[in-house]
């Protein structure tokens, strides 16, 4: 399969677990693009597009994300299958909102998310990067088999 990973990210945590994730999807024979400057002209949608954000501020998607949310909200996604993995902090009542809006974007233009969203907690797990690999590599042949 391939797969388009696009990245939101402030920090650079979300650029280690997109590069962890390339390379656990490589090792499987699946070949992956991945986006560290998403514009929507750059992702092929009829891949399977991985999105893997922080959430910023006041629950708000990182500015390298921004514009390619933005632009995804004006798109048909009837036939995008995606994988949704958000990082966050549990100490604020923002947690993780800014995979929750890829959620609601992706959803309410009519795309299908092929696993439930999968949260991190970076309090709990400060090298998310191996959670991410873990759940994904678990989870994976599910996904795959709901196409």
């Amino acid at each position: 399969m391939k797969f388009e990973i696009v990245v939101g990210s402030v920090l650079g945590a979300s650029e280690y677990v997109a590069e962890a994730l390339e390379t656990m999807l490589k090792e499987k024979g699946h070949t992956t693009n991945c986006h560290f400057q998403p514009a929507i002209d750059n992702v092929d949608l009829t891949n399977i597009l991985l999105v893997v954000t922080s959430t910023h501020g006041a629950g708000d998607l990182p500015d390298n994300i921004q514009e390619f949310a933005d632009d995804l909200a004006r798109e048909n996604l009837s036939n995008v299958n995606a994988i949704i993995i958000g990082l966050g902090d549990s100490s604020y009542d923002t947690f993780c909102e800014g995979s929750a809006e890829i959620e609601s974007i992706i959803e309410e233009e009519g795309g299908t998310l092929l696993l439930p969203v999968y949260q991190i907690d970076v309090l709990h797990h400060p090298i998310p990067e191996d959670v991410a690999v873990e759940w994904l590599s678990n989870n994976l042949d599910k996904a795959l088999n709901s196409l």
